[in-house]
């Protein structure tokens, strides 16, 4: 059996401040959305078209605590500038804390949510790294600078190949 990531659910308190964090800041569409029962709603929100909802919020958080038990949902991008540009974009955002880090094969940001669900935006280097791996990264550098630096500190990590070099032999192996 293979799986696909479809979508992912998170409880929330304050439904409009995260519709507009995540459809304003990072793009989503929608939303659809339609009760639970009780007070409960669930808002469905995505960025393709072919999916209607990769992300849920549903509306039943009454607690102050921290958020729930997952760490962080990841997002991958298609250019580097995209990921810097969110940087920025987010350093204006109150309560918004952001960290840039690289494993090597990614240069990534990590940020919360205005209820403090953990998230990562990343843009794929060319390289990949054995992990687990991870060096703060400055979001400030230019991309011929982000990837001078992680050929720097990374290039003599075991493992450290071009990302073809690693992906060919497991596409040929799923094959057979």
């Amino acid at each position: 059996m293979k799986l696909s990531w479809s979508h992912a659910v998170v409880y929330v308190r304050d439904q409009e401040k995260m519709i507009g964090f995540y459809t304003q800041v990072l793009g989503f569409t929608g939303p659809d959305r339609g009760p639970l029962g009780g007070d409960a709603q669930i808002i469905f929100m995505s960025q393709e078209p072919e999916e209607h909802h990769q992300l849920a919020l549903v509306t039943s958080r009454k607690d102050d605590a921290p958020s729930n038990t997952v760490n962080h949902f990841a997002f991958r991008v298609s250019v580097l500038e995209d990921v810097t540009g969110l940087a920025e974009t987010l350093g204006g955002i109150d309560g918004v804390k952001v960290s840039g880090v690289s494993h090597g094969n990614t240069l990534s940001i990590y940020f919360n949510d205005p209820e403090g669900n953990g998230i990562e935006v990343f843009w794929d280097t060319p390289w990949h790294v054995a992990q687990p791996q991870g060096k703060p990264w400055d979001v400030s550098l230019s991309k011929a600078d982000s990837l001078n630096w992680i050929e720097s500190v990374f290039g003599d990590e075991q493992g450290f190949v071009p990302r073809e070099d690693y992906y060919a032999p497991r596409r040929e192996a799923a094959q057979d």
